[in-house]
Order: C-alpha cells, then structure tokens, then sequence
C-alpha cells in the first residue's frame, strides 16, 4: 500500500486526498503508518495511531498543518480528524514544556496528598497548574487516574510513571529530570507508535 502516492478521490471531501503533498512526516514515518493500516479493516480505523505520529512528527504536538496531513494520508475530511482528535485529552494542541508533569488527583492519590504535592510544584516552579516555566522545560497539569493506584500519588511525564510522591521528594523527580533529555512528549508518542509496531520496543514507563 502507498498512502504517500496513490491518486484516489474520497467520497467524502471530492479532493485527491492521497496525492503527496508538503509536511512534516518522514518516509519513515510514512513507512510505520502503512504498516500500522494493514493491522485495520480500513484507513479510518488508524486515526488514532495517526494522530500519535503526526504530535511526534509536529514536535509534541497536534498542529492545524498536521490535522490536514492525517486527513489527506487517511483520505478523510479535516473536520473529522480534528473532531476525533479534540475529543482526547491525550493529544496536546500547543505546545508543552520539554517535560510535562501530569499528577493524578483522583480519589487514591488525593488521599494521600496528591494537592500538597501540586502546591509544592507550583512553589518550586513559580507557576500553577495549566502553566509552563518560561524556560520551556516544565508544563505542570493535574489528570484523572493514571491506573497506578498502589503507587500514589502518581506523576506522570511523558513515557515514565513516578510513584510514591509526595511534596517532601519531588524535588528529586525535578532534579532527575532537569538532567535527562528522555521522557517528554515527544518520546511518549513514540513509545506509543511502537507499541503497534511488532518487534519494536517502548521504554519501560515505571519507576
């Protein structure tokens, strides 16, 4: 199957949705959406992993540009691919720090002082929830559960689960992350891709 290159007309929008046209994603990128198609009945059914590769693809995030390029490679209208795409908190549409730091709030981590440990962020980081550091590298958010209940409170940054926070040891997650290039939203969405590649590995995401 060449996605990239074939000339066909949708029904749904009469344009030539799979004519090549400019964007961001690479041949390889090309390469591991055809091959992630195959494992679908059709096109459409791969808007989601579409999606993933195109916020790798865009730096992190979902941009209007790659929108149209998911709409014309999976030969569906615009609208629809951003209506699919909005309906997800997992997809970012603006930019976010190089790592962005999702705390879960539900009722587990909340218990046991999920909200002192988010105060204690917003006080080292000098900004609140929703924000990002004005040198890029922190974005801080609280999210719904994050599945790891025994292991609360439970952060989030990119494709690693920190466990067992609380506002007396974050500072060491900042610090370990302040030395590492690996775990920001960019990686996750790889990790993520990988997942539905066979034979291709994700980082470990626990610690």
């Amino acid at each position: 199957m060449d996605i990239e290159n074939s000339n066909s007309i949708t029904p749904e929008t009469g344009e030539r949705t799979g004519c090549k046209k400019e964007g961001r994603f690479s041949p390889n990128a090309i390469a591991e959406l055809e091959e992630i198609i195959t494992h679908y009945p059709n096109k459409k059914a791969a808007m989601l992993p579409a999606l993933w590769i195109a916020q790798r693809e865009y730096g992190g995030y979902i941009t209007p540009e790659a929108i149209r390029e998911v709409a014309s490679l999976l030969g569906r209208p615009k609208a629809e691919v951003e209506g699919v795409a909005t309906f997800y908190s997992m997809y970012n549409f603006k930019p976010k720090g190089r790592h962005h730091l999702e705390v879960c709030t539900c009722l587990t981590c909340g218990c046991v002082g999920a909200y002192e440990v988010v105060r204690k962020l917003e006080e080292i980081l000098g900004i609140h929830l929703g924000e990002t550091t004005p040198d890029g590298e922190f974005t801080l958010s609280e999210v719904e559960c994050l599945d790891w209940c025994e292991a609360a409170t439970v952060i989030q940054v990119g494709n690693k689960y920190f466990g067992h926070v609380t506002k007396d040891n974050v500072e060491m997650v900042l610090e370990q992350l302040r030395d590492s290039d690996d775990h920001t939203p960019i990686s996750l969405a790889d990790d993520i891709v990988k997942i539905l590649l066979p034979g291709r590995e994700p980082k470990s995401n626990a610690g």
